[in-house]
């Protein structure tokens, strides 16, 4: 953006008083990331994508959980949900956005209801970002149109994860009183439906194949299941009816997570349905070997046997059989390990920021 051809600077806005005098009074940030509450993902993307976006143009966008405050903004909502709930209550002067991360309506009458009120709200918006190849594609086949549809990968911080060394891993390894010969699966995320316990299964997310894999794989070596995330009930009591080991952390810091991909050996995403997962992210950046279901934005990032493993939604066997391939071949899993790596700086949020900036941002303010 060329400032020096804006009407107005981006620090001040016009405003017309009862004498007919323009005045210009100081104005907060023109972008604005609608976040939630809670220690979750939507509050780290956004405050991830502001503080890059603010990199490139100093005091662009901040982050708000009131959005029915705004008015004249670019008002950027987290999340899909957040924008059906407010969309139509918002402030017509505002140019408003949401992120569409994942669902579908054959995943339950919930998501089918929230689908058609998402495609009511549609009009309203005057761009619609999603992560994922497969879910672009989905909204153009409900209507969306093209030009409100824009692809932007959900990001990683590439400094806050990245590989561990030897060492580091043989501590942490020690810190949980993992055995040497142990297996360590991982599995980050939240497979249960709610916020309790979680002994109701969220199926999308494939905890059921998680189970799977792990009664597989206990088969053919000593193996432990590392969780984090709440609500992962179901998990927990089918492992411990199988009598597989396990460590479960719920995390109330999202900066405490790097440190607990140190122990694996292979992350898992089971899911049956995804926006990204964040967490295929985040385990390539640390150094993980990762299989996962083609769903989100795996296909996207993942080379079969290139940076990483695919296998096919809800194919356990097939996710076992990438994971004793790994056990087998080592030296091409350091491989494996090294490109994934370097493949997944293109997603640090310092690009995925300057995306929104070009992409999203300057057409609007």
């Amino acid at each position: 953006m060329n400032l020096s051809k804006l009407k107005y600077p981006l620090s001040t806005l016009p405003i017309r008083l009862l004498d007919g005098v323009v005045k210009h009074i100081p104005s907060p940030t023109p972008v604005r990331f609608v976040i939630e509450k809670g220690n979750w993902s939507i509050k780290w993307d956004g405050l991830s994508i502001v503080n890059g976006v603010n990199h490139i143009i100093p005091n662009l966008a901040s982050v708000t959980t009131k959005p029915y405050l705004l008015s004249n903004k670019v008002v950027h909502f987290g999340s899909q949900f957040q924008s059906v709930s407010w969309t139509k209550h918002m402030a017509q002067s505002n140019r408003m956005i949401c992120t569409f991360f994942h669902g579908k309506k054959q995943d339950d009458a919930g998501m089918a209801r929230h689908v058609d009120e998402f495609l009511e709200s549609v009009p309203h918006l005057d761009k619609v970002v999603t992560a994922a190849t497969l879910i672009e594609k989905r909204l153009l086949e409900w209507g969306v149109p093209r030009h409100k549809l824009v692809r932007i990968p959900i990001g990683i911080d590439c400094q806050l994860f990245k590989p561990f060394t030897t060492e580091q891993k043989l501590l942490a390894r020690q810190r949980y009183g993992i055995k040497p010969d142990q297996l360590v699966v991982g599995s980050f995320q939240k497979d249960g439906n709610g916020w309790g316990e979680g002994l109701d299964p969220k199926m999308i997310k494939g905890p059921d194949i998680l189970v799977k894999v792990a009664k597989e794989l206990s088969k053919h070596s000593s193996i432990l299941v590392f969780l984090t995330g709440p609500a992962r009930g179901y998990v927990k009591k089918n492992l411990d009816d199988l009598g597989i080991p396990y460590i479960h952390e719920y995390l109330d810091n999202y900066l405490d997570l790097p440190s607990r991909f140190a122990p694996l050996d292979v992350y898992i995403n089971p899911s049956r349905e995804e926006g990204g997962p964040k967490g295929i992210l985040e385990a390539m950046a640390s150094g993980i070997f990762v299989v996962s279901t083609k769903v989100g934005m795996a296909p996207d990032v993942i080379e079969h046997h290139q940076n990483g493993a695919l296998a096919d939604i809800e194919d356990s066997d097939g996710i076992v059989q990438s994971i004793l391939w790994a056990q087998d071949y080592p030296d091409d899993v350091s491989k494996i390990i090294f490109k994934a790596r370097q493949d997944i700086l293109a997603y640090d949020w310092a690009n995925i920021a300057k995306a929104h900036y070009e992409d999203v941002y300057k057409g609007l303010i």
